[in-house]
């Protein structure tokens, strides 16, 4: 008899709840991807909707003083896309990303209420498909030759609030399966998502920008749409759910009638019961060898109903101790986080005198950084069972690897990218472990007595609060980039020392506890 392959091996060494785990680690990492990749391209574009048209100038000058003035339409005879043409392009373009990021704000807030009460893969797959819908609407202004400004709005407004479904759903998934043992190297592997969306979308913008940048838009819509439908047929929201499915198969292939009902948190429980009356659970049975489980000739259906807890109010959710300080915390370190996903490849482009494409790869290496960065701040927190001072520590170094970042122009290729990689993980270090792995032990914090229903709406507070930085730091980035770029920066810094400041009263607390452990455990008390 042949030994078994040793890859067999492996793949059997796993028992069907790992495998599940997996698959549902994998599948909301590619979900939230998706996200991230539909949202990149307008970063991408920029720099094509405003081209620097001063050597058209330049060619227009020459040929005005050789008296070729005919010739003039054949040179550049669209410089850059109506109405981005104008001198206040900055601050039109500003709008438009703040016009995204206000209405994904706004509706974020709403959005974890919503999917606390309804079913979570249903809710996704609807925002997954319409915001596949908008994505491609904005490449198609490419294609129809729409240069009304309005449109653009109108696209990014509601492209805004039907992305909100992303977030809430998908951490709370995750978190349903996964437990607060390593909850922050786990999540800072999880969340890299957001940096891998980031590059893919970047690449994927940046092979279309300059021949046809409506298909930028066009193909990570599609990707999203696709996606959404995988989310409907593949993903499980929450353990339980295969408890109840496999009940119904055994019971089928039994003829036992069995009763389910929502337990404690809205889990659903299985029981049976005998004609002995002896009543066991489906999981019992599970573990019992086959011939011991005795098949009843008249089988009683008995149901049994616990009282479903409520979901939790919003101003409920706020008093739970620590939701205010990262909430407003994460307000300014997503400021400075979404400013560089917005403008970091224009920047690129005026500072190192790059075109669209380098400029847009290059862009990529700030979010490798965030990758690295998001896995070890969830790695030392776990350790330190520190939180709040890990989010601290690495703000504290943000701030003058910004100012060097802003020096970029004086650099070669090789300080610049140890540059985009440094800044890229402490940026989004604190960022990717406060909607994460913080969010989470929030959602489960131990004053809520096991209502884990809450995460949704804890998770929607804390990212939704952050969503408004998001919105007002490239809105301020347009606004101030028109005085010179050293204003952003200096904006971006003073922004890192706000999110510090805040955590400072966390801080306090962790460094004095007695015990490291996670801050789901730490003893915080309201002043």
């Amino acid at each position: 008899m042949a030994a078994v392959p040793p890859g067999i091996r492996l793949l059997v060494s796993f028992d069907r709840d790992q495998w599940y785990r997996a698959l549902t680690f994998l599948l909301t990492f590619l979900l939230y991807t998706s996200f991230h990749l539909s949202r990149k391209p307008i970063s991408i574009v920029k720099s094509e909707l405003h081209k620097n048209c001063s050597s058209v100038n330049e060619l227009a000058t020459l040929a005005s003083s050789s008296s070729q003035q005919p010739s003039l339409p054949s040179l550049h005879p669209d410089c850059s896309w109506k109405p981005f043409d104008k001198g206040n392009y900055k601050q039109l373009l500003g709008a438009m990303d703040y016009s995204f990021l206000c209405a994904y704000a706004v509706g974020m807030y709403l959005s974890g209420i919503i999917g606390e009460r309804v079913p979570i893969r249903l809710y996704l797959t609807v925002g997954m498909l319409t915001s596949g819908l908008f994505t491609c609407l904005f490449g198609l202004g490419y294609v129809y030759n729409i240069h009304n400004l309005s449109f653009y709005i109108f696209v990014q407004v509601a492209n805004g609030l039907v992305q909100t479904t992303g977030w809430p759903s998908v951490v709370t998934c995750i978190s349903n399966w996964f437990g607060k043992g390593r909850r922050g190297l786990i999540m800072g592997l999880w969340n890299s998502h957001t940096s891998v969306g980031n590059i893919l979308g970047s690449l994927i913008a940046g092979y279309f920008v300059s021949s046809n940048w409506g298909l930028s838009f066009i193909v990570p819509g599609i990707i999203i749409a696709v996606m959404g439908i995988v989310c409907f047929f593949f993903l499980i929201e929450h353990p339980n759910d295969l408890k109840s499915m496999y009940a119904e198969n055994s019971s089928a292939k039994k003829n036992v009638p069995i009763k389910s009902w929502n337990g404690v948190n809205g889990e659903t429980e299985v029981y049976l019961q005998y004609k002995d009356n002896k009543t066991q659970s489906y999981d019992t049975e599970l573990l019992l060898p086959r011939d011991s489980v005795c098949v009843p000739m008249q089988p009683v259906v008995v149901v049994k109903r616990e009282l479903e807890p409520s979901a939790i109010s919003f101003m409920g959710a706020l008093r739970i101790p620590g939701v205010i300080e990262f909430s407003l915390s994460l307000l300014f370190a997503k400021l400075v986080s979404y400013t560089f996903l917005f403008w970091l490849p224009l920047y690129i482009t005026k500072a190192a005198h790059l075109d669209a494409k380098k400029a847009g790869d290059l862009s990529t290496l700030f979010d490798v950084g965030g990758i690295v960065g998001g896995i070890l701040a969830g790695v030392i927190s776990d350790k330190l069972g520190k939180r709040a001072t890990t989010c601290a520590v690495m703000l504290l170094l943000a701030a003058p690897t910004l100012y060097g970042f802003s020096m970029i122009s004086e650099f070669g290729l090789g300080p610049t990218v140890g540059m985009l990689l440094v800044c890229g993980g402490l940026v989004n270090g604190p960022y990717s472990l406060i909607t994460t792995a913080v969010s989470a032990d929030l959602g489960t914090h131990k004053s809520l007595k096991g209502n884990a229903r809450a995460l949704s709406t804890v998770t929607a507070i804390i990212d939704g609060t952050g969503s408004v930085g998001a919105a007002l730091g490239p809105l301020l980035a347009g606004l101030l980039s028109a005085g010179g770029w050293d204003r952003v920066f200096y904006m971006l810094m003073t922004a890192d020392f706000l999110a510090l400041l805040l955590l400072l009263r966390l801080v306090t607390k962790e460094l004095t506890s007695n015990k490291s452990h996670p801050i789901s455990a730490v003893e915080l008390k309201e002043h």
